[in-house]
């Protein structure tokens, strides 16, 4: 099973993107996506941006993943 993880697009940079996760920014290649831009929130795994997502779903999905770490 894969998990692929919303994180919110800081800043761009050729093929890289600074991206925001709960607070922790990370660099990611951005080589798999068009058309991206600053604001846009993606799903990244393994080092990668492999979709642009609705800022609503990215919301969603980082509630419950600050859920689980809060229910431990």
């Amino acid at each position: 099973m894969c998990l692929s993880i919303p994180a919110e697009v800081i800043t761009l940079k050729d093929d890289t993107a600074l991206v925001s996760v709960n607070g922790l920014e990370v660099n990611v290649s951005t080589l798999l996506l068009d058309n991206l831009k600053t604001g846009d929130y993606v799903l990244i795994h393994s080092g990668f941006a492999i979709e642009i997502i609705d800022s609503e779903e990215a919301e969603k999905t980082l509630s419950v993943i600050r859920h689980m770490r809060i229910s431990k």
